[in-house]
């Protein structure tokens, strides 16, 4: 069984520094379990993005502090464990493989969400030309059975670059491009998550090919283009 859920329970409810010192050991623990188990998944990753090999699983794994510089949220601590596997690496602009493991809200993800505005620019010009492709990947039936669409907050309207009735308008449309499926807590806690995530993400792997493509750098003899 997984330690996860019942920490996490319990951190979400005292979600300050005075607790998570008194139980640094219950923390600690149970924080190396996760690096256990994404060491694992790193392994199998390589299969699929054979850049992966050069990471550590502490180079995919969340820092549980909070960011509450900005935030009107002053809890200190996340209440869920995270890891992002992606060859460019965490801060990566390009496309990933996400795992989460929370209370009631555990998932798999992928995709880019939120891109630049630069990169943006670049996913939906492939789009414009590949759309077709992009669609016979959401359109697979192997696809479909693990997530129920390509999901993003969109544009109202149509991006000023394109034509409202431009036929892959829809995509167009996207700010994020990602996919999900929710992990049950039994999944985690009996560990067969594990499993369950790395299906998941050979699933989306031609969507992440898909906007890798479309966002990576040309570079010619004279530098980059």
């Amino acid at each position: 069984m997984r330690p996860y859920l019942e920490f996490l329970s319990a951190l979400a409810q005292n979600n300050h520094k005075d607790w998570m010192d008194a139980n640094k050991k219950w923390y600690t623990d149970t924080r190396n379990r996760f690096l256990e188990d994404v060491e694992v998944m790193l392994k199998e990753m390589t299969e699929i993005e054979p850049a992966l090999s050069a990471f550590k699983p502490k180079d995919c794994v969340f820092r549980q502090n909070r960011d509450i510089r900005f935030s009107a949220n002053k809890d200190p601590y996340k209440t869920n464990f995270g890891a992002y596997f992606s060859p460019g690496g965490k801060k990566s602009p390009g496309p990933g493989y996400y795992l989460q493991i929370q209370p009631g809200n555990s998932f798999l993800a992928g995709g880019i969400w939120m891109p630049e505005a630069d990169t943006l620019k670049k996913i939906r010009k492939e789009i414009d030309y590949s759309g077709a492709e992009l669609q016979q990947i959401e359109n697979d039936p192997e696809f479909k059975k693990h997530f129920k669409g390509i999901e993003g907050e969109k544009l109202k309207t149509s991006p000023r670059e394109y034509e409202a009735d431009h036929p892959y308008i829809e995509y167009l449309r996207l700010k994020s491009f990602t996919v999900s499926h929710p992990i049950s807590d039994k999944a985690v806690e009996t560990g067969a998550f594990l499993t369950f995530a790395l299906d998941g993400f050979r699933r989306m792997k031609p969507f992440n090919d898909f906007l890798a493509k479309a966002i990576e750098e040309v570079e010619d003899g004279s530098g980059i283009l």
